[in-house]
């Protein structure tokens, strides 16, 4: 256990995270302070007594006269005062790094632009069907503090490119970068590959890289190396075969599984598995176990979620694409047998929309573009487009021109604070109408 009892620790960023952080500070005899730029952040009425807290602004005396800060993924290292406290030397972490220094065993690390909290869930689910002692957390679920057990046999965490930049002492036992896609381009200036060194930051001191073959900017920088295994859709160790009304997973050439015996459908989907099934057999889970767990896996809420179907129309929530690749993975290989009706708006981060403009062709099409980027979407196609103010109006308009063998998708392309909480509540929104409108 790290000393940390005569550090002046800040803590930056409340929440659920924030407090984590609390409690792991005074369990170790060291009073932490706590800023958050919100007024009345949440977790504020929960911080045990005696800590000193500054809402509504950064407090400057605070940071500058601290021996460790520590950040939450939402504040930017970019931040001037933050930069001005790096530069003279004080130390900045975010709570991974603290449990990458205390956790004693195995971490599947996992990022990527997309997939990254199915593959998080699966290689869980696969762990647990081996019946080991697994703690699944990070940017999902549990903040990561709270999952230090010295009786666990195997961490799984997801992490994004804000949580590897402030991580240093991670040393994954199988990492993987499932794949990069313009994303965050509001936190990364100088664009893609400043994002992409972020999530590189995973493979450092990694025993085994799991690479997408297909994806050459989740390869380590230096190339593949010994250490990488590779999974892709024709190509690649874990890779997909397909012959005539069937699809294979195949490992190094041998089928290993059926696509039909997986509950979750579509191309993205099998290659999560692949990914999933890559990272355990890099950790020696049981490949039986392994293989169970990925047929009874039934997915995650709000990714490509049937949540109503009624006079041959299904509504799918995949309200968890708050980015272009995202999207373009649930549009790519989509089979509608009538016309797709597609749900895109809200904040596009500052991304470029265009590469969605090749699964947006054919007479079968029509698009709702609501919130903050509607007009942008808009005129990705604007002959088989609408604009609206929001999700609802898009979707009554929607409720009067369906027709049996039709799809309303919700896979916005967006990240949804301007008009919601968070993506749940826009999928949940989503899910409530499209049974009372369906």
């Amino acid at each position: 256990m790290i000393d940390y009892q005569d550090k002046q620790v800040v803590i930056i960023g409340l929440g659920s995270t924030g407090l984590s952080c609390v409690d792991y500070f005074i369990a170790r005899n060291a009073m932490p302070r706590v800023i958050d730029t919100r007024v009345s952040p949440p977790g504020l009425d929960s911080l045990p007594d005696g800590v000193e807290h500054h809402t509504g602004s950064l407090n400057s005396d605070w940071i500058m006269s601290a021996d460790l800060l520590v950040i939450s993924p939402g504040v930017a290292l970019a931040t001037p005062l933050l930069q001005k406290a790096a530069d003279a030397g004080i130390e900045i972490v975010g709570d991974i790094e603290l449990f990458c220094r205390e956790a004693r065993a195995p971490i599947v690390a996992i990022t990527g632009s997309n997939g990254k909290s199915t593959v998080t869930t699966l290689v869980g689910e696969m762990a647990k069907a081996a019946g080991w002692n697994v703690a699944v957390g990070g940017n999902l679920g549990q903040p990561s503090l709270t999952l230090l057990d010295p009786e666990c046999q195997l961490y799984v965490m997801e992490l994004s490119s804000f949580q590897l930049e402030t991580t240093s002492s991670l040393k994954a036992a199988a990492a993987t970068i499932l794949n990069v896609s313009e994303d965050h381009m509001d936190r990364y200036p100088l664009g893609m590959n400043q994002y992409r060194d972020a999530k590189l930051r995973i493979y450092e001191n990694a025993k085994v890289c799991v690479v997408n073959a297909d994806d050459a900017q989740t390869m380590p920088l230096s190339g593949a190396d010994g250490r990488c295994i590779s999974f892709g859709i024709d190509v690649g160790d874990y890779h997909l075969s397909h012959q005539p009304g069937e699809t294979w997973l195949r490992v190094r050439g041998e089928k290993v599984l059926n696509s039909a015996e997986i509950k979750v459908v579509g191309q993205h989907n099998y290659l999560n598995g692949l990914a999933a099934l890559a990272l355990a057999d890099a950790v020696a889970l049981p490949r039986a176990s392994s293989l169970k767990a990925l047929t009874e896996f039934t997915g995650l809420e709000h990714r490509f979620q049937l949540v109503w179907e009624n006079n041959g129309v299904r509504w799918i929530n995949d309200s968890k694409a708050t980015n272009v690749g995202s999207t373009e993975a649930a549009l790519n290989g989509l089979q509608v047998e009538g016309v797709l009706h597609l749900l895109l708006g809200g904040d596009g981060k500052a991304a470029d929309f265009s590469p969605l403009s090749a699964y947006l062709q054919g007479d079968k099409i029509r698009l709702y573009c609501f919130g903050r980027d509607k007009q942008a979407l808009f005129d990705l196609r604007p002959d088989v487009a609408e604009m609206m103010e929001t999700m609802a109006q898009a979707m009554e308009q929607i409720s009067q021109r369906i027709q049996p063998g039709d799809m309303v998708l919700l896979s916005p392309a967006c990240a949804s604070l301007d008009q919601f909480k968070n993506y749940e509540q826009r999928g949940d929104d989503f899910a409530r109408l499209a049974q009372e409108l369906g």
